[in-house]
């Protein structure tokens, strides 16, 4: 754990931040903008996401075996880019998401399947102007597990949104990722502090896995653990990892 981490972990424990609001009993999996613009690296947009996509391959695995919602995202603009907003004078790359254009597509290492969904969004949030949150609940869906890119934007921007919508919201660490690793650590620090419980790999599986067993101690066990406790060991996984 870095210097401000730690300090700022003392800070946040001594003001009541960073409890654990746990599972919920049905989850469904958010998969954010794993699409050619953002996976392949040679977009102006795009990184190295081959080990987050391989977790995203994981937890499709068991949430496809349990019958679960599956959702994933794209942005796509028009050719006036009018519905681009402001949003693309921040971001000029983003005209590279034209409508129709294979960089829009779901990364094939992840392919979605018949019946599950694809949302089309223009901004950073998944419910933004979307039908997801009518979706999630048409699904009976109380819980929001999310992987995708980047931490800092679309996936934070989702994980707030889940969070003011009224879900369980749990962002999966290795699931991740960013351009760069400080955004991605902050943002990871940070949304586990205030708008979800950031949890490994392990552990989201071990919950997807034990639904058809013991629902409620495992969301009851999660429930109980501090930030602290859970930030130094995910650190300590990473770095051992």
């Amino acid at each position: 754990m870095s210097d401000w981490q730690d300090e700022t972990l003392q800070s946040y424990q001594n003001k009541g931040l960073g409890s654990r609001a746990g599972f919920g009993k049905r989850p469904a999996l958010l998969i954010v903008d794993f699409i050619n613009g953002f996976t392949d690296p040679s977009s102006p947009l795009g990184g190295d996401f081959s080990s987050q996509l391989a977790v995203t391959g994981q937890l499709l695995e068991v949430f496809r075996r349990e019958r679960l919602p599956i959702a994933y995202t794209t942005i796509e603009y028009d050719a006036d880019y009018r519905d681009a907003g402001v949003f693309i004078k921040k971001v000029p790359s983003l005209s590279v998401l034209l409508r129709g254009s294979p960089m829009c597509n779901i990364d094939d290492r992840i392919r979605p399947e018949t019946g599950e969904y694809i949302v089309s969004k223009k901004y950073a949030s998944s419910f933004f102007g979307t039908n997801l949150d009518t979706w999630l609940r048409n699904n009976d869906a109380d819980t929001v597990v999310i992987v995708g890119c980047t931490t800092s934007g679309c996936v934070r921007a989702s994980a707030v949104d889940s969070l003011q919508y009224g879900y369980y919201t749990i962002v999966v660490r290795e699931g991740c990722g960013d351009r760069a690793d400080g955004p991605h650590e902050a943002n990871l620090f940070d949304m586990d502090a205030k708008y979800a419980d950031v949890v490994s790999t392990a552990e989201a599986l071990d919950y997807a896995n034990g639904l058809t067993r013991k629902p409620d101690s495992h969301a009851a066990r999660v429930a109980g653990r501090n930030f602290k406790s859970w930030w130094a060991e995910g650190n300590t996984d990473k770095q051992e990892g």
